[in-house]
C-alpha cells in the first residue's frame, strides 16, 4: 500500500483490487464499534486462572501485531517505516507497559473479570493523558483505546466485522475479512468494502466477486487513515482507497459506475444466446455458488447448471453443526430452483483460510499449516457423522433433480472408494427406513486440486465418474504460495508452465477414461484464459454468477480450431512470460 496526498482532505491509498467494480459512500470502520463487555467478579480459588486467560489474550494480540508488522515490510520503503513505527508502538503497548500491569492488578487484587479490568485500565490512563493537555499525549490515549480494544475482543471472542446495522450503501473497512464476515454481507446494504490483510485469490476475495461487491484488500496501514462516518470511494478493478474525495473525483467515479453498469446491461442481453464458438464447437457454462441466495443470479445470468456448489455456508456464523435434513431441505432448494439443470455439490472443505466455528477443535484451529492438515476430504473421512449426513442429504435432493457428488483435495484412490462405500452405505440406511433417494446413486467426482492428483490422473480417473480442476488451490501448491498472502499474491500465476501442464495431464487423463471434465477454479471465470481452456480440450466452465456474460461473449467470439493450435504452441513454451505473451497476442487479434 501507499498512500497518495491529494490535495485538500483526498487521500488515495493503493492495495491489491479483488472485486471488480465502484462503491461511493460512508466508511464503517469495524474495528471501531464498542464492544459488549461483561462485568462479574472472579473467585479467589480461579484468579490465576484468570491471570491465565489475560495471558493467552495479550500473547494472541502480539502475536497478531507482529503478523501485521510482517506483512507492511513488504510496503514501500517510507510507507513500510510509518506503518512500523506505529505497530513497534502498539505491541510495546501490550509488553510489561501500564495496560498489562494494571490489569493484572485489578485481576488479582479487586479480582474483576479480565476484560472489565483492561476496560477499567483504559479508562484511567485515557483520563490522565487528557488531563495533561498535550495534543501528543492524548493521541497516545486513542493508541491505547485502540490495542486495548484488541486485547478485549481477543478474551471476548469477538468478531471484528459487525455488519447486521449499518446504514445502506454503507462501505466496510477492517483489519481483516473472513469468508464467513463476507457471507454476511448484504448487497443491498453494503456498498463495498476494503482490509489490511488478504490477497486477490483468498476466499474472502472469491465471497466478494460472488457477491458482486468492489473489495480492495491488503491496504496496510488502513485503519490509520480512516475514521467511521469518513466518504470513501472503492475502486475494486484498480485496487484503489480514496478517502474523503473531491467532488471532481466522485463525479468521475460516478461516471465510470454508468459506464460499468451499461456493459453489465449489454452482457446480460446474451443471456439467451448459446454459448457456442464461431465454428460450432458447444461450451457449457455453469455457475459456482457460494451461498444459497446466489441462485437467482446465477438464473438470471443463464447458468446452464450448477458447476459447483459450496458447501460451506452452512456451517458458516453458528456454533453447531447443521445435520442431514437442514442440509436436505437447503439442497433441495437449489436442486428445485435450477429446474431440471444439474447441480454438482461439493462435501464439506473447511480449512485453510474457511474455518467454521463448530468444527474449529476438530480440525485444530492452531495446526501450523492449516491449509496442508486436516480438511477437506480428510476431515469428512475422519469424522464420518459428518459426511453421511452430507451424503444422505445429496441423495434425497437428488430425487428432485439431477446431481453429482464432487469430492475435494482428493489425493488417492482408495480416499475415493471409501467415500463410494460410505455412500452406498447411507443409501443402504435410507432405503432401509423407506426414504425416497436418487436412482441411479448419483455420479460420484473428485476436484483436481493438488499436483498430486494431477499427476495421478489416470489412476484417479479409473475409480471417478467426473473431473473438476479447481484451479484456485492448484495454483497455490503447485507454486508453494499462500493465495490469502498479499506479500506474495503477485507471484500467484496462473499461467505457470508447470500449473499448465498439471492441468493438461488432468484433462488429458479425462479424455481418455472418457469422463467429463470441467474447470471450476477462477481462471473459468476470466475472459483471457478462455481460448487457452478451450484450446486444452476443456468444454465445461464453472465460475461465479457475474462472469457468465463476458465469459460467453468471448466463446462467442472464439475459432476451436485456432485456440488449439495457440494452445500447443503455448504448452511448448518454458518462460511464463513468454506463456502469456503468446495468449494476450492471441486474445487481442481473436
Amino acid at each position: 500500500m501507499r498512500t497518495e496526498q491529494q490535495g485538500g482532505d483526498e487521500r488515495v491509498l493503493h492495495g491489491l483490487g479483488v472485486s471488480p467494480g465502484i462503491a461511493i459512500g460512508p466508511a464503517f470502520v469495524s474495528d471501531d464499534g464498542d464492544i459488549a463487555v461483561p462485568e462479574y467478579r472472579i473467585p479467589a480459588d480461579q484468579v490465576e486462572r484468570e491471570l491465565q486467560r489475560f495471558a493467552g489474550a495479550l500473547n494472541a494480540s502480539l502475536k497478531q501485531l507482529r503478523k501485521l508488522k510482517g506483512k507492511a515490510s513488504a510496503l514501500p520503503d517510507s510507507a513500510a517505516e510509518e506503518v512500523g513505527y506505529l505497530l513497534d508502538a502498539h505491541i510495546a503497548m501490550l509488553t510489561n507497559s501500564r495496560l498489562v500491569r494494571g490489569a493484572e492488578r485489578r485481576i488479582t487484587e479487586e479480582r474483576v473479570n479480565a476484560e472489565r479490568a483492561v476496560q477499567m485500565e483504559i479508562a484511567e490512563i485515557g483520563d490522565s493523558f487528557a488531563a495533561m493537555g498535550d495534543a501528543y499525549l492524548a493521541a497516545r490515549g486513542e493508541d491505547i483505546r485502540v490495542v486495548g480494544a484488541r486485547l478485549i475482543r481477543n478474551l471476548t471472542k469477538t468478531p471484528y466485522a459487525a455488519l447486521q446495522h449499518v446504514a445502506e450503501g454503507t462501505i466496510i473497512i477492517a483489519e481483516e475479512l473472513t469468508p464467513a464476515d463476507t457471507a454476511l454481507m448484504d448487497p443491498r446494504r453494503i456498498a463495498g468494502f476494503a482490509a489490511v490483510l488478504g490477497g486477490p485469490e483468498s476466499h474472502t476475495a472469491i465471497m466478494a466477486r460472488a457477491l458482486q461487491l468492489p473489495a480492495v484488500l491488503g491496504v496496510a496501514g488502513l485503519l490509520t487513515e480512516i475514521k467511521s462516518g469518513d466518504a470513501v470511494v472503492i475502486d475494486g478493478g484498480e485496487g484503489t482507497v480514496i478517502v474523503n474525495p473531491r467532488r471532481e473525483t466522485v463525479a468521475r467515479y460516478e461516471a465510470r459506475q454508468e459506464t460499468l453498469e451499461r456493459e453489465g446491461r449489454q452482457l446480460a442481453r446474451l443471456k439467451r444466446l448459446p454459448a457456442v464458438t464461431r465454428d460450432g464447437v458447444e461450451i457449457t457454462l455453469q455457475a459456482n455458488l457460494e451461498l444459497a441466495r446466489e441462485l437467482d443470479q446465477a438464473m438470471a445470468a443463464g447458468a446452464e447448471g450448477l458447476g459447483l456448489v459450496r458447501t460451506e455456508f452452512l456451517y458458516m456464523n453458528r456454533e453447531d453443526l447443521p445435520g442431514e435434513e437442514e442440509q436436505y431441505e437447503a439442497y433441495r432448494g437449489l436442486v428445485r430452483g435450477m429446474a431440471g439443470r444439474p447441480v454438482t455439490i461439493r462435501t464439506l472443505d473447511v480449512g485453510g483460510d474457511k474455518l467454521a466455528a463448530p468444527l474449529t477443535e476438530t480440525i485444530g484451529g492452531d495446526s501450523p499449516n492449516p491449509a496442508l492438515g486436516l480438511r477437506a476430504i480428510r476431515l469428512s473421512l475422519k469424522e464420518r457423522p459428518l459426511l453421511d449426513a452430507q451424503l444422505g442429504a445429496m441423495l434425497r435432493a437428488g430425487v428432485d433433480g439431477p446431481v453429482r457428488i464432487l469430492l475435494p483435495m482428493v489425493s488417492s484412490v482408495a480416499e475415493i472408494r471409501k467415500v463410494r462405500e460410505a455412500l452406498t452405505q447411507v443409501a443402504r440406511r435410507l432405503k432401509r427406513r423407506g426414504v425416497k433417494i436418487a436412482e441411479p446413486l448419483p455420479a460420484l467426482g473428485v476436484m483436481i486440486e493438488i499436483p498430486g492428483a494431477a499427476l495421478a490422473a489416470d489412476a484417479l480417473a479409473a475409480e471417478s465418474d467426473f473431473f473438476a480442476i479447481g484451479t484456485n488451490d492448484l495454483v497455490q501448491y503447485t507454486l508453494a504460495i499462500d493465495r490469502g498472502d498479499e506479500q506474495v499474491a503477485h507471484l500467484y500465476n496462473p499461467l505457470h508452465p508447470a500449473v499448465l501442464r498439471l492441468i493438461q495431464f488432468a484433462v488429458e487423463a479425462a479424455l481418455r477414461a472418457r469422463i467429463g471434465v470441467s474447470l471450476c477454479g477462477e481462471m473459468a471465470g476470466d475472459p483471457r484464459f478462455t481460448a487457452l481452456l478451450l484450446g486444452l480440450g476443456i468444454r465445461d466452465l464453472s465460475m461465479a454468477p457475474g462472469k457468465i456474460g463476458r465469459v460467453k461473449q468471448r466463446v462467442r467470439a472464439l475459432d476451436i480450431v485456432a485456440a488449439t493450435r495457440r494452445a500447443r504452441a503455448i504448452m511448448d513454451q518454458l518462460d511464463d512470460a513468454r506463456i502469456a505473451s503468446l495468449l494476450d497476442d492471441f486474445n487481442a487479434l481473436a
